[in-house]
């Protein structure tokens, strides 16, 4: 399946057969895939919580969200970003390319987000979360999988559930899994010409 088909054929899934599991390899690949989504500074903020435990989805699937994909689905992901990752050990997103190129990157990335302040940087996380998570969704369509990305839980007893960090912001979760029904007909997108300007409003 070419890029743009799994862009159409994409849709959000909400029964999964609790029987499928995916292979190793399949998850492996999916998560690879996630992480290839773009970042400012290559910071790649995103924290992943993939859920195994049969009983831990089963509490969250009871007490804090009471959705069937949080127990059906093969894979369930839980996006998570850490917030100051720009500033931990910045030289490791770079270690890869030439070393002038490294030291002038790590010098830069500190100002950076110190000019913008939290509020950017809170917000610089969610969208990096947001690419990875359309990353993951696609791949998975591309594989032959279902998905579902999943807001309607408990996100402060989630945070509590998974220790999550101080200095790292919740996302959604994504379900992917082999769909049992067909999702309802596609309710349609607004017009291009209602949602897209030319050089301002």
């Amino acid at each position: 399946m070419d890029v743009l088909e799994a862009v159409y054929a994409r849709r959000s899934v909400k029964h999964f057969d609790k029987d499928h599991a995916l292979t190793d390899a399949e998850e492996k690949q999916l998560l690879q895939a996630t992480i290839q989504a773009p970042t400012s500074f290559n910071v790649q903020h995103w924290r992943l919580v993939v859920f195994r435990d049969a009983e831990l989805r089963q509490k969250i699937r009871d007490e804090f969200c009471g959705q069937s994909q949080i127990t059906d689905a093969s894979l369930l992901v839980l996006f998570t970003a850490d917030v100051k990752a720009w500033a931990k050990e910045p030289e490791r997103y770079w270690k890869n390319t030439l070393a002038e190129i490294s030291q002038q990157l790590v010098k830069a990335v500190g100002p950076f987000h110190e000019q913008r302040g939290e509020l950017f940087q809170r917000d610089e996380a969610h969208w990096s979360v947001g690419m990875a998570m359309q990353n993951l969704m696609l791949a998975a369509q591309g594989l032959g999988y279902q998905s579902c990305p999943m807001i309607g839980f408990n996100s402060e007893q989630v945070a509590k559930l998974v220790n999550l960090p101080e200095d790292y912001v919740m996302g959604p979760m994504v379900a992917v899994g082999k769909g049992l029904k067909d999702p309802w007909p596609k309710p349609g997108q607004l017009a291009l010409d209602e949602i897209v300007f030319e050089n301002g409003f």
